[in-house]
């Protein structure tokens, strides 16, 4: 099975002009090296409002992607809200892949610990908040490849 992929990266750095968005670019590349297929690409300012109605465009609009990996907003700053944003469209949320990441990310970083992402299905759209920095999204996606091609064949109602 070869997922398609939506990438949102989340940062009103990158939205502004001010910074280069590298998370966007770094899990669309880990994505594709595990063989999935990169559909859309997009970059939104961290604000609830526009976090969630790009979610729900491309979870409910036509030509849906297997899964949405967002990239940034999931620290403890006033500013980072993916999570809430995430939340407030998902329809089932799915614990046990954000409690994963966290967990195999630790052999990095402690800092996984304080990641707040959160992953949960809208239709049949998997949604999965990865960190912010490059490096931490990379291994986060890495930690849950084996599970996202089940996991989609399961929304998409294949057998398993």
């Amino acid at each position: 099975m070869r997922p398609r992929v939506a990438v949102l990266t989340v940062s009103d750095r990158c939205s502004r002009g001010e910074r280069q968005d590298l998370g966007g670019p770094a899990v669309a590349a880990a994505a594709e090296a595990l063989g999935w297929e990169v559909v859309r690409r997009d970059l939104v300012s961290d604000d609830v409002g526009p976090i969630a109605e790009k979610l729900k465009s491309w979870c409910d609009g036509p030509g849906a992607p297997d899964a949405v990996l967002t990239t940034g907003g999931t620290g403890i700053s006033s500013r980072d809200v993916t999570p809430e944003a995430t939340r407030s469209v998902v329809e089932k949320e799915l614990p046990g892949l954000a409690e994963r990441m966290r967990r195999l990310g630790e052999a990095s970083t402690p800092f996984a610990a304080i990641s707040r992402g959160v992953c949960g299905t809208r239709g049949r759209t998997l949604v999965v908040n990865l960190p912010g920095s490059p490096k931490g999204a990379k291994e986060s996606l890495e930690a849950l490849a084996p599970v996202i091609p089940h996991a989609v064949g399961m929304l998409r109602g294949e057998d398993h």
